[in-house]
């Protein structure tokens, strides 16, 4: 890759190092994002994420036929160089870097749209940080999560049986677990990845909650929330994690569950809101702080 000059930045402790490639020329291999995100020999992130000018990217090519506006493409890797379709926390941090480097104007109150391997991401800058319409949520497995409320279940070290768990895309996959307490969430072993079956075609990110008690205080859902990382290990945070999170979390809750939750992960604290969509399918806004703590060089 030669010199490349780099940023570092995480939002809610979930860390990325950036750098932008606006024409695409550079070539970015899995064992360079390996080496670079290694956190003894390497800088160290949860993934690499590269700022690239969507028509000079063959995704990117695609999402323009649709999505004109979507002038900067956010091309996401995993730590171990495994592609992702999105990341939420990584969105509002590739915004803001977006910002640092001048490419793009973007003042409180006013969205850009972003795109990603996961599709168009409409991201509004706020006075606190960033909110991201991350789009519709589904269940993968729609049949068995409808009917029996789970479809597979989950085994982890330090729990002592298999838990049973939902599947959700946020368009990327996850399984999210619901556990009875802190203890059991603290407990939880993260260093060796979950078993789940049955498993989603494209693995899956599993995330282990426990809700707050009382659930719902004042309109708002609380839990707190531990996440497994497809290609990653345990993270500090995972956005697309606290969606899938909240989500399983207001199913199992009922008709009466709110459409606003907090969701508390080791790195912090994200909102998560559920909304209706101009076409009818209920979207969800991930909002939350994007932070750069550094600048240098990669050699």
């Amino acid at each position: 890759m030669g010199a490349v000059p780099f940023a570092k930045g995480h939002g809610t402790g979930n860390d990325f190092v950036l750098f932008a490639d606006p024409e695409g020329s550079m070539t970015v291999s899995p064992e360079a994002v390996a080496a670079i995100c290694d956190r003894h020999r390497g800088i160290g992130a949860d993934g690499l994420i590269r700022a690239v000018r969507s028509r000079n990217l063959p995704e990117g090519q695609v999402l323009l036929a649709t999505e004109p506006n979507a002038e900067w493409f956010m091309d996401y890797r995993n730590a171990d160089g495994s592609l992702s379709e999105m990341c939420g926390n990584g969105v509002r941090v590739f915004v803001h870097f977006l910002l640092d480097q001048g490419l793009v104007a973007l003042l409180p109150g006013e969205s850009l749209t972003i795109g990603t391997r996961a599709g168009r991401k409409d991201v509004l800058r706020t006075s606190e940080g960033y909110a991201v319409d991350m789009g519709p949520w589904e269940f993968i497995f729609p049949e068995q999560a409808e009917n029996r409320g789970v479809d597979s279940l989950v085994t982890a070290a330090g729990l002592d049986v298999a838990r049973p768990a939902v599947s959700i895309s946020m368009g990327n996959p996850h399984t999210v677990v619901a556990l009875a307490h802190d203890l059991e969430l603290a407990g939880t072993d993260l260093s060796t990845q979950p078993t789940v079956d049955p498993l989603p075609v494209h693995g899956t990110n599993v995330e282990f909650t426990v809700p707050s008690d009382p659930l719902v205080a004042d309109g708002m859902g609380t839990i707190t929330m531990r996440v497994h990382e497809r290609g990653v290990g345990e993270t500090q945070s995972c956005g697309t994690g606290a969606c899938a999170a909240a989500a399983a979390t207001r199913f199992w809750a009922g008709v009466e569950a709110p459409d606003a939750w907090r969701v508390n992960v080791p790195g912090g604290a994200v909102a998560v809101t559920f909304f209706a969509a101009a076409d009818g399918s209920e979207h969800i806004l991930l909002s939350g702080p994007a932070v750069l703590v550094a600048h240098g060089v990669l050699t």
